[in-house]
Formats: C-alpha cells, sequence, structure tokens
C-alpha cells in the first residue's frame, strides 16, 4: 500500500455465536465500533455482511487471529481463517490475518472501565474487540 493511499478496512473479530465489526481508513489511523453480526456455529449472517460491505466498500479485510498464547494456531484461529478465506471468495476483497490473542479480553476490561457491568449478551464487546484488532494492525504497519 502507497503512504499517499487512502483505504477504508473493516475488521472482524470472530466467533461462533457472533462477529465483531469495526471500520477504519488507513489516511487517519482511526477505527471504531460498526456492529455485531450472529452467527450460528461460525456460520455468520451473510446478508447483514453483505449489507456492511457494500455500504462501507473496503479496500481490505481485517480478520482477528485468535491464535494460542504460544503464538500457534488454535481451532478457532484456522476457523477465523476459513472466514477470513469465505469473505475473500465472496467479495474478492483483500484480508490479513492480525494476532488477536488479547482484544476480547482487553475490550471487557475497557469497557469495565467505562462502567459497563453485567451481561456481555445484552452489550456485546465484539464490535469493540474488532476496534481493537483494527488499532493493533494499524500501529503493526507503522
Amino acid at each position: 500500500m502507497g503512504s499517499n493511499t487512502i483505504r477504508t478496512v473493516l475488521a472482524f473479530d470472530f466467533g461462533l455465536r457472533q462477529i465483531g465489526v469495526a471500520v477504519g481508513n488507513t489516511a487517519l489511523k482511526t477505527a471504531q465500533p460498526l456492529a455485531v453480526v450472529a452467527a450460528k456455529n461460525g456460520k455468520p449472517d451473510w446478508q447483514v455482511l453483505e449489507k456492511l460491505v457494500h455500504q462501507w466498500q473496503p479496500d481490505l479485510l481485517v480478520i482477528g487471529d485468535p491464535l494460542n498464547m504460544d503464538g500457534s494456531a488454535s481451532d478457532m484461529s484456522e476457523r477465523a481463517k476459513k472466514f477470513a478465506r469465505r469473505m475473500h471468495g465472496r467479495w474478492g476483497t483483500a484480508f490479513e490475518m492480525a494476532d488477536e490473542r488479547l482484544s476480547s479480553f482487553e475490550a471487557k476490561q475497557d469497557m469495565r472501565e467505562l462502567g459497563h457491568r453485567g451481561d456481555y449478551k445484552d452489550k456485546p464487546i465484539d464490535s469493540y474487540a474488532a476496534e481493537l484488532i483494527l488499532q493493533t494492525w494499524f500501529r503493526e504497519q507503522a
């Protein structure tokens, strides 16, 4: 990517029941939570994802890679990569995997600091985890 190229990026925190989505751009290196998409055993609501991709027209998809703490691939890591390949197959959009080992933990910690209490089913943190994945990806690009 050229340093002057402004690109829209959608980031995803893959999960079996829900997938967090965040959006950002490479010019400002900013990210913001966007949506939480329902999934059944890792199979997302493709219609909702299609609407998001159509609306934001991303140049790149960044998918969180839930590696084991020692850096090795986990079962969820393989599923996240399969999700990334399916996204690419559907829309032809380039993708990159990004280490997200602590994104959900960090998102929960951040939400607690902001006064969030109780059940994450009522207020899912997945889109905030996707935002953290994208912020980490931006830092690593510098």
